[in-house]
């Protein structure tokens, strides 16, 4: 027994050594520059100053959100479909989602620009057929559009494995009790796939508040997010503790967003213990 929990310690350190240096160490720093002047002495100056960017959170929140619900409707749907699917239709359908996540963020969006410029190829083609050409690099659509094609695979797998994890002896009494299809839907199925919406929509919202990149190239540095605020300051010495404060705040909004879905996953799981001690009464 000891050589185990000796065993399990020493698996663990390299793990506790990287979870202190690359996420408690930068928290403490944020910590520290948040509440600091330039000459380090302790001040609220950094956190009262946020009131000048208070546009740019409502316009990141905002885009945020819209690229989120769009997300969770071609996302669940999408994720519905597949669950339907045989099993090898499934891993195909799959690895078409995953496959864009095979590349890098960087290469991905540069790709978008390609498709989507004034002189891209859709644009091209457009002007061919006698259409005029349509501005999407440097519009609030574009942007959104880049979060979405990002972030959508993010959205579709949390909640198709919340849908394969199903009891399909559900579904079957709802149909057995004359439900329509869209009952079974907005009744049994949605309600059992919580958690994997909370999740999805967690794993999209997160990275689109604080995208920066995908703001900067497909938004043609007309938009300026959180994101782009935060990288704008941190270049600059005399504005680096503001920009550790809006860190902050961005740090507070992912905390409670994972604390969020940590619930909803906590009271699914125990929702199923619950189900699997009330089996196990019935069984001899």
């Amino acid at each position: 027994m000891r050589k185990n929990s000796l065993f399990q310690k020493i698996a663990a350190a390299p793990h506790i050594v990287w979870a202190i240096l690359f996420i408690v160490a930068p928290m403490i720093f944020v910590l520290y520059f948040a509440f600091t002047d330039a000459e380090g002495n302790f001040s609220f100056s950094n956190i009262s100053s946020l009131s000048q960017y208070g546009n740019v959170f409502i316009l990141s929140i905002a885009f945020a959100l819209i690229a989120t619900v769009i997300c969770l409707l071609i996302g669940y749907p999408l994720a519905y479909f597949m669950s339907k699917q045989s099993e090898r239709a499934q891993k195909i359908l799959m690895v078409l989602v995953m496959l864009p996540m095979w590349c890098n963020l960087l290469i991905r969006t540069y790709a978008l620009m390609a498709l989507l410029d004034n002189g891209g190829l859709l644009n091209s083609l457009l002007e061919k057929l006698g259409f005029d050409k349509i501005p999407i690099v440097g519009t609030n659509f574009g942007v959104i559009l880049g979060m979405i094609y990002d972030f959508l695979p993010y959205m579709v797998l949390p909640i198709f494995t919340a849908m394969t994890k199903l009891d399909k002896r559900y579904i079957e009494a709802s149909q057995d009790l004359g439900c329509t299809g869209f009952q079974t839907m907005t009744r049994v199925i949605m309600p059992l796939t919580v958690s994997g919406v909370v999740s999805g929509i967690t794993m999209v919202f997160v990275p689109s508040i604080s995208t920066f990149y995908i703001s900067q190239k497909l938004g043609a540095g007309k938009i300026d997010l959180v994101g782009d605020t935060i990288e704008r300051l941190f270049q600059n010495p005399s504005t680096y503790n503001v920009g550790a404060s809006i860190s902050l705040v961005m740090m507070v909004l992912i905390i409670i967003s994972v604390g969020i879905m940590n619930r909803f996953t906590d009271d699914d799981r125990a929702s199923d213990g619950d189900k699997g001690q009330k089996k196990g009464g019935f069984m001899p």
